[in-house]
């Protein structure tokens, strides 16, 4: 067989099947499923990025609730409030607060014991940068039989919450509840009773700050001076070289007749 004969012999034949996939339709429905491929490829890639971004946003909220909470106040002691121990009696414990934020903030006061506790005030409104030193009461129980209760943390517990108020604002408890997502709990305090009858640095510090809380009270109680100048009615000029010039002339007078 010549080569021409050998040549003709395979174009008389099928074409090669190369790629079945190309010749499975016509062009017109093979860009059809090109074009759908490619929109589920973007569909999945948009849903993908969608995905990612409401993942992030979750671990960024559970990272954030995690963080601890930025104080607006700082406390002295930081996180025991101590008292001397004296059962059957009431007793005293204080502790500084300091608003160190940028912003006037409210405080208040919370405690499991309620009916044994108290504090003075049990909350308030702070200047940026301004102390004050609250006083907290407490009833000290008579210890059951084989109970050491001295040197020992009580279950009572304190807490103060902060929130962040604007300047001017009157300060009540309902602010508290008004604004439950914006309140901060800024310490939990625990009771610790020290021996009244030795000394210790905490039990000298402690009655330091309560001669300061003391004393802190008696301004607050004293009556505030009216400072400001006082304005003269029209018509009402005192005229002070006048009075002292007339008192000397009737002195004069007086002086006068009893030399006749």
């Amino acid at each position: 067989m010549s080569i021409a004969d050998h040549r003709r012999s395979h174009s008389d034949g099928k074409p090669w099947r190369l790629c079945p996939f190309w010749q499975s339709g016509t062009p017109s429905s093979s860009f059809s499923s090109t074009r759908n491929l490619q929109f589920q490829s973007q569909k999945s890639h948009e849903n993908g990025v969608e995905s990612n971004r409401r993942t992030s946003n979750k671990v960024s909220s559970v990272a954030k609730s995690l963080l601890p909470a930025r104080r607006r106040l700082r406390l002295d002691p930081a996180n025991n409030l101590y008292f001397p121990y004296e059962p059957g009696k009431q007793v005293r414990s204080a502790v500084r607060i300091k608003n160190h934020s940028s912003s006037h903030v409210a405080f208040k006061f919370q405690t499991t014991a309620p009916k044994s506790c108290y504090m003075r005030p049990p909350g308030g409104i702070l200047a940026p940068g301004e102390t004050i030193i609250a006083t907290v009461f407490k009833f000290v129980e008579q210890p059951e039989k084989n109970e050491k209760q001295l040197n020992q943390r009580s279950k009572v517990k304190f807490k103060i919450m902060s929130l962040k108020v604007k300047e001017g604002t009157d300060y009540v408890p309902e602010l508290f509840d008004e604004q439950k997502d914006e309140v901060v709990v800024e310490r939990i305090l625990r009771v610790i009773f020290l021996n009244a009858e030795r000394p210790t640095p905490a039990l000298e510090k402690l009655k330091h700050q309560l001669a300061e809380a003391e004393a802190e009270l008696e301004i607050r109680k004293k009556p505030q001076v009216d400072t400001s100048p006082k304005v003269v009615g029209q018509g009402m000029v005192i005229d002070e070289w006048k009075e002292r010039r007339e008192k000397y002339l009737a002195r004069q007078q007086v002086e006068g007749v009893d030399l006749s």
